[in-house]
């Protein structure tokens, strides 16, 4: 027999990739997922091959320095049936001269870039050729593989879903604000691959990271870690919270993860100025939904960040209801993280699921800027032991809040104050724009026993103040919704529950805030010395907020704090209440113009009103959406937008892929930032 001589073939990018739910990455490289077969077809010249005479093997390799004991490196004879264990390789059909070939790898293979080589023998001869490169990714739809999800839908929504809506806003007002996660997009898979080559494990032991690469809660730690630059590792993100963005993006304006990550690789892997929360958590999805880990981005309010472990965030009001004695531990208004899904071998039966991770630099863990994973069920159950940073976690969710009113003789008070932490814990619903409330996954119903007893196995002592208190309530209510550019009224309404009269002091003030809880000046103010509570019943008092005493200091965030601190004179008892009013910017209108096709022109329509008492400058509208436009469409005014004018500008764009998308719309000016939009867009199948 002649020499078996390899002609040419092909790696079947396309059947492939849909089979394997990856043909958005593009046909230009092959991406299947883990424990999945996909077929390499081969053509010989001369002759074809011949069983019994000619041997086929293949070589797979991943890492700078693949082993076969680090599962780097494999090496697969042809047979005719699939191996259970490891890489293997079946003839799947046999036409003339050419040869299609089943590969499939284990379900516990590492993922990453590998190399493949064929290797044909005919009697002692034998030579090779390296017929390219494929990316493999964890995947969901393999039962046996750790990140299995068994619901299609869900597996949409947490895989394949390259859009979304994270929450933000405040407790009373919950807002949600689209994102393009765009894990699909060009480019995107390579600089998440090229995330991974920068993380300092890998960078210290090139051999030991590949090799633990199969492993979800190994990638879900480093990804934590990547996406911030907290620790000179290279990392995705710079966070800033004190409202000076000039020498970069503000935070507020971002809409998708596709931009920073390309910022990051174009910029020689320097961070991207800057990230707060939800952008961290945004794009850390990105790359876990990217590697084909099912993710999502959660949002929990009243989030406490409780630097000394202790579980009671202390804070020091002064008589006029000031903050004074600044202390590090601090209420969030909301803050975001990840959730991703994967079972926890490492750990004892029971915490498999989703899993907390969070990429905002707040605390080392194990040294380095990192959070997670924390299976979910560990939080809920107040198992503060187990791997990872459970404790951190249950604070977020479980701290108790103190309000100490200092006097002026430097003697502080113990003032009344329910539990306010770990609320509305959010997230999108699968296959719809809903907000899907998950905070029972987090903690046991207020006041239950279930939730006493994980309290106690915490050494949680939560303060006995839940029950309403017989007296005097305090509760700060909103009559309209707060609109940019305009006044509005809170109302401090105090009830008093008990059969006697009771006089008291009621102060309110209001300041503008960040979401991190830091505030800023004073945009309303009252001092009433002589509030007199008639017994069974409810007193309102009015605080008008001025647009000319906010609008100066509302920060990018658009939140309002307002601290009422109620004293009765009779027994110098103090009560206190707080709200974070959130400060409603305009719509922006969003029309479709034209029927909606692939590969057709389609026109957008997008218009806002100033609603403020002065012109806007700098206008800059920012368009983008997977699937819809080619990256991000930039539309700079020329003019300045006069106070109550419209603005109003049309965009072509022609859809490259069918299907449901959200087209995105983000507004920056000088005296509006920040301000939000999308539109879902049908687009149908070209004829």
């Amino acid at each position: 027999f002649t020499d078996l001589v390899l002609e040419t073939w092909d790696l079947q990018c396309e059947r492939n990739g849909r089979e394997h739910r990856t043909a958005e990455m593009g046909c230009q490289q092959l991406v299947v997922r883990r424990g999945q077969p996909f077929t390499v077809t081969l053509h010989f010249s001369g002759r074809g091959y011949e069983e019994g005479v000619d041997k086929l093997a293949f070589n797979v390799e991943t890492g700078p320095c693949p082993i076969e004991t680090s599962g780097t490196r494999s090496h697969f004879a042809v047979t005719d049936f699939p191996e259970e264990s490891g890489w293997s390789a079946v003839i799947q059909q046999q036409d003339g001269d050419s040869l299609s070939i089943s590969l499939c790898s284990p379900t516990n293979a590492r993922v990453g870039r590998y190399s493949l080589t064929l290797e044909t023998s005919t009697g002692y001869q034998g030579s090779s050729c390296h017929i390219g490169d494929f990316v493999l990714l964890f995947n969901a739809w393999h039962p046996e593989d750790t990140v299995f999800l068994r619901d299609e839908d869900e597996r949409c929504e947490y895989v394949l879903s390259q859009q979304g809506l994270i929450y933000q806003g405040s407790r009373d007002y919950i807002t949600s604000t689209p994102w393009n996660f765009g894990q699909f997009e060009d480019d995107v898979l390579s600089i998440c691959l090229k995330l991974l080559d920068s993380n300092p494990k890998f960078l210290r032991d090139q051999n030991r990271d590949c090799s633990r690469r199969n492993d979800p809660v190994y990638i879900g730690r480093v990804v934590s870690a990547m996406v911030n630059c907290n620790d000179e590792d290279r990392g995705v993100l710079a966070g800033r919270w004190d409202n000076h963005y000039e020498d970069g993006m503000s935070p507020m304006s971002w809409i998708g993860s596709v931009d920073i990550l390309k910022r990051w690789k174009n910029f020689g892997c320097q961070p991207v100025k800057y990230g707060q929360c939800w952008v961290f958590a945004a794009v850390a999805c990105t790359v876990m939904r990217c590697l084909g880990i099912p993710s999502r981005v959660v949002t929990n309010y009243n989030s406490a960040h409780d630097t000394n472990g202790n579980l009671v965030i202390d804070r020091y009001l002064s008589e006029t209801g000031e903050e004074v004695r600044h202390s590090k531990d601090m209420i969030w208004n909301f803050h975001c993280w990840v959730e991703s899904w994967m079972a926890r071998p490492d750990l004892a039966p029971g915490y498999d699921g989703w899993q907390a991770l969070d990429p905002t630099p707040q605390e080392k863990s194990e040294g380095v800027f990192c959070c997670g994973p924390a299976p979910v069920r560990a939080i809920k159950e107040g198992d503060l032991q187990l791997k990872y940073d459970i404790p951190f976690v249950f604070a977020e969710v479980n701290a108790d809040v103190v309000y100490w009113v200092v006097q002026r003789d430097g003697t502080k008070k113990k003032s009344t104050h329910s539990s306010v932490v770990g609320k509305n814990i959010s997230t999108k619903s699968v296959g719809r724009d809903s907000r899907e409330d998950i905070t029972h996954t987090y903690k046991y119903p207020e006041g239950s026993e279930k939730e006493r007893e994980v309290f106690a196995k915490a050494e949680h002592e939560t303060s006995s103040l839940r029950q309403e208190e017989e007296g005097l309530q305090l509760k700060i209510k909103l009559s309209e919704g707060a609109n940019n550019g305009c006044d509005f009224d809170v109302f401090a309404v105090i009830s008093n529950n008990s059969d006697t009269e009771r006089v008291c002091r009621l102060m309110l003030c209001a300041r503008t805030a960040s979401y991190n809880g830091t505030v800023g000046p004073q945009c309303g103010m009252k001092d009433l010395l002589n509030v007199t509570l008639e017994p069974r019943a409810e007193t309102r008092v009015p605080l008008r907020i001025l647009y000319e005493k906010y609008g100066e200091s509302l920060t990018q965030d658009n939140l309002i704090k307002v601290v009422a601190l109620l004293t009765e004179y009779q027994t110098g008892d103090t009560v206190v209440a707080v709200r974070d009013i959130y400060i409603q910017n305009p719509e922006i209108k969003i029309r479709i113009l034209g029927e909606p096709m692939q590969k057709r022109k389609l026109v957008a329509e997008i218009s806002l009103v100033n609603p403020l008492t002065a012109p806007l400058n700098n206008c800059v509208f920012v368009v983008e959406g997977t699937g819809l436009t080619d990256g991000q469409q930039i539309k700079e005014l020329e003019e300045p937008v006069e106070p109550q004018a419209e603005v109003k500008f049309r965009l072509d764009f022609v859809p490259q892929q069918a299907g449901l998308h959200k087209l995105l719309v983000d507004f920056e000016s000088d005296r509006l930032t920040g301000v939000k939009g999308y539109r879902n867009v049908i687009i149908a199948p070209q004829p």
